[in-house]
C-alpha cells in the first residue's frame, strides 16, 4: 500500500556543461517501518540521480548522498528513511540529476514503467484485421509508451464516425485488415509497423 507524505520542496539541479536538461519524479512507498524513496525517470535518455533529505519524523543514514543509475523510463528505490515511532515523517529534498553517465554509481534493480507518448496513441481494430493488429499491438507492447486499443464493432459510435470518415463507408471498414491509428487528432490508415507510427509520432513534433 503506497501513502503519500508531506512533501515540500523539489530542486532538480543538472550538470553545468550539460546540454540538456532532464527532471526526475520521486515517489514515496511506506513498508514496515521504512519510507521507500524511489526516483521515476520518464525521459527516454539513462540519468544519474542522487538525492538530499531533510525533515523530521526519520533517521537516515549519514555520509555523502549516494548517486544511482536510473535507466529510461524506470523507477528506483535511492533512498530508505527509517520512521520514528509515532512520528510521521515531514521531508524536502534536492535532487541532483545528470545524464553525464559515470562509472561510480549503484546499479540497482529497477523496474520499468509506461510514459505517455507527446500525443495520445489509438488504435481502432477492425473485425477483419488480425496479423496485422496483433504485429502492431506486439510491437506498441514492447515500447515504453502508453496506448489505447478499441475494438471498433464493440463500440457502435466509433464504428458511425470512423465509417463516415471514411471513402467507401461502412464496406470499406469491413474490409480493412489493418488497424485504423489515430495520433492525437490525426487518423491513419496505413501504418502496419512500429517504425511507420513512430515515423508519424516525429511528424507530429515538426
Amino acid at each position: 500500500m503506497k501513502y503519500l507524505f508531506t512533501l515540500l520542496l523539489l530542486v532538480t539541479l543538472s550538470p553545468l556543461f550539460s546540454q540538456n536538461t532532464y527532471t526526475v519524479d520521486i515517489e514515496d512507498e511506506k513498508k514496515n517501518n521504512r519510507l521507500m524513496l524511489y526516483a521515476v525517470n520518464k525521459n527516454l535518455v539513462d540519468l544519474d540521480v542522487s538525492i538530499e533529505v531533510e525533515g523530521t519524523g526519520f533517521r537516515q543514514r549519514k555520509g555523502v548522498p549516494r548517486k544511482y543509475r536510473v535507466p529510461a523510463t524506470s523507477k528506483v528505490n535511492i533512498l530508505s528513511l527509517v520512521i520514528e515511532r509515532g512520528k510521521q515523517p515531514v521531508y524536502t529534498y534536492t535532487l541532483d540529476v545528470s545524464d553525464e553517465l559515470s562509472r561510480r554509481v549503484i546499479h540497482a534493480d529497477y523496474e520499468l514503467i509506461k510514459i505517455d507518448p507527446k500525443v495520445p496513441i489509438t488504435l481502432f481494430l477492425p473485425d477483419s484485421c488480425s496479423a496485422k493488429c496483433d504485429s502492431l499491438i506486439g510491437q506498441l507492447d514492447r515500447t515504453p509508451y502508453n496506448y489505447r486499443k478499441v475494438k471498433v464493432s464493440e463500440n457502435e459510435n466509433v464504428k458511425n464516425q470512423i465509417s463516415g470518415s471514411l471513402v467507401g463507408g461502412e464496406e470499406r471498414l469491413g474490409k480493412m485488415d489493418t488497424p485504423i491509428v489515430m495520433l492525437g487528432g490525426k487518423m491513419y490508415l496505413l501504418i502496419e509497423t512500429y517504425e511507420d507510427l513512430k515515423a508519424r509520432l516525429e511528424e507530429s513534433d515538426e
